[in-house]
């Protein structure tokens, strides 16, 4: 193995390990919020993603791992703003409820009303 190989897996293992540490340090009422807005910052990972695609230079298995990195990098982007979108979605003030009008027949009165004047033949 070369060291620029160790130098990169370093850096990839250390990169893990303090992604997990943060993470597991938030508290379960920011961890929504904090992953939602990370996910549409994921718009630059789709940026890498085309450039890496589209170079004219690259082989068919960088075109094709381009390629799975655009798509899986622009489901974490429309992830990222349905669930800041649903997020937003509780903190708006809901209309009260209308009462919807009543029938004649639909309280007590209105019912007997109705059974006395069947009864009445009317």
């Amino acid at each position: 193995m070369s060291a620029q190989l160790v130098t990169e897996l370093t850096i990839l293992v250390l990169a893990v390990f303090l992604g997990f540490e943060v993470i597991s340090k938030v508290p379960a009422m920011l961890h929504t919020p904090l992953m939602s807005g990370t996910n549409a910052i994921h718009g630059i990972v789709i940026v890498g993603a085309i450039l890496v695609a589209g170079r004219p230079d690259a082989d068919a298995f960088t075109k094709a791992a381009g390629f799975f990195a655009v798509l899986l990098a622009t489901a974490n982007v429309v992830g990222g703003f349905v669930v800041t979108d649903r997020m937003l979605e509780m903190f708006k003030r809901r209309e009260p409820a209308r009462e919807l009008p009543r029938r004649a027949d639909a309280t007590p009165a209105g019912a007997e009303r109705k059974r006395a004047t069947a009864r009445d033949g009317r």
